[in-house]
């Protein structure tokens, strides 16, 4: 029954200010978005796996391995307005949004996302956070961290270095980030970009004006919960690798040579 009601839709758009049509970018022989699609693919609760684009080179690559693709239209400002518009056509009752240039993530991954919404059918939406171990991760900007509560709710999603402790010694952690062990408190998080969605939510999501705090850290999870909505978190033991240069494609190909070399 639940296989029914889930579609997961990838966002993959061409153009990028830092890599320009990235998910047709070759890792091993298949383009970075194939990898995406077949990780969702893994998910023993989504029911369709769609890939919603804005170039028809896309759409064509996602046709050849026998995947499934829409166009969509080229203006949306977000992943979200373009995963919106795909599911304004569909009868799914959750919808399952995962980022194009994730060619690591699991379905086993994200049916743990998905696991909160189908036992409480009163969530709006739901995410992914790992916890952060170096320094350096916490903090790099490019790394949105997120604040959470005792009942597993996001308190806040920044791109700085949060909740940070009082007394620590700021200057000496980026003067020697790897000499001490441990630093950072446990419940340190990072935000993995896979959300679940209730389908009516999103529909009302996609039409809300952008607010403050989401365009002051250009993050767009802040509208939902400016606009007084909770996002529930789920943590799991996963490490993200995002490809958002070209740099962090060799990373990729690297750790996945690694792990053919290695099984």
């Amino acid at each position: 029954m639940w296989i029914m009601e889930i579609t997961a839709i990838i966002p993959a758009r061409y153009g990028s200010t830092r890599f320009e049509g990235k998910p047709l970018a070759d890792i091993l022989g298949k383009p970075m978005i194939q990898w995406v699609y077949e990780g969702v693919c893994q998910s023993k609760l989504i029911g369709e796996v769609i890939v919603a684009t804005d170039d028809e080179r896309i759409l064509e690559a996602v046709k050849g391995f026998g995947g499934k693709a829409v166009m969509t239209s080229p203006g949306h400002p977000s992943g979200s307005d373009r995963v919106a518009e795909v599911a304004r056509k569909l009868k799914a009752r959750i919808i399952v949004n995962v980022q194009g240039d994730e060619p690591l993530i699991k379905g086993t991954i994200i049916d743990k996302a998905i696991q909160p919404l189908l036992k409480d059918p009163d969530l709006s939406m739901s995410t992914l956070i790992t916890r952060i171990e170096e320094v350096k991760d916490w903090l790099n900007p490019h790394i949105v961290k997120v604040v959470v509560d005792e009942k597993g709710f996001a308190l806040y999603f920044s791109r700085s270095p949060i909740p940070f402790p009082r007394d620590l010694q700021i200057d000496r952690l980026e003067s020697n980030p790897f000499g001490t062990k441990r630093p950072l408190p446990k419940k340190v998080f990072k935000h993995i970009g896979v959300y679940i969605y209730d389908r009516a939510f999103l529909l009302r999501f996609s039409k809300m004006k952008p607010t403050p705090l989401e365009k002051l850290e250009k993050l767009e999870q802040l509208r939902i919960l400016e606009k007084g909505y909770r996002i529930k978190v789920v943590p799991v033991q996963y490490e993200p690798v995002c490809v958002d240069t070209p740099e962090d494609l060799l990373k990729v190909i690297s750790l996945l040579t690694f792990n053919e070399q290695n099984p």
